[in-house]
């Protein structure tokens, strides 16, 4: 699957792991590259739902994301990226998702 992401600093913390472990510290770090790298390998996103993780997509005003368990509450968030198809009940159908773009690293239960 092809990442991109919301902006270059965060581009930055994702793909650089001293970056990474400078913002997030180690563990999460870790977890962070093991999903991106996860995402990457992925043909469409609905490999993702069989992968550790907890991929899955947010309700109310985050409808639209999709979020991975990192480590405690933190989530790596993102969106899928166009050409995607959507189900009968709005949500996104995950074996249209090619690409996805990284929005943000973040505590999501605040």
């Amino acid at each position: 699957m092809e990442l991109t992401f919301k902006t270059n600093k965060l581009k930055k913390q994702c793909n650089e792991f001293k970056e990474s472990v400078k913002t997030f510290g180690e563990p999460t770090a870790r977890k962070l590259n093991n999903r991106l790298n996860n995402l990457r390998a992925a043909a469409t996103l609905m490999v993702m739902q069989k992968l550790p993780g907890r991929c899955h997509e947010l309700k109310g005003p985050r409808k639209g994301q999709l979020s991975l368990d990192l480590v405690g509450q933190y989530r790596l968030i993102f969106i899928p990226n166009e050409p995607y198809e959507t189900k009968d009940n709005g949500r996104i159908d995950w074996s249209s998702v090619k690409s996805v773009k990284i929005t943000g690293i973040e505590d999501t239960h605040e």
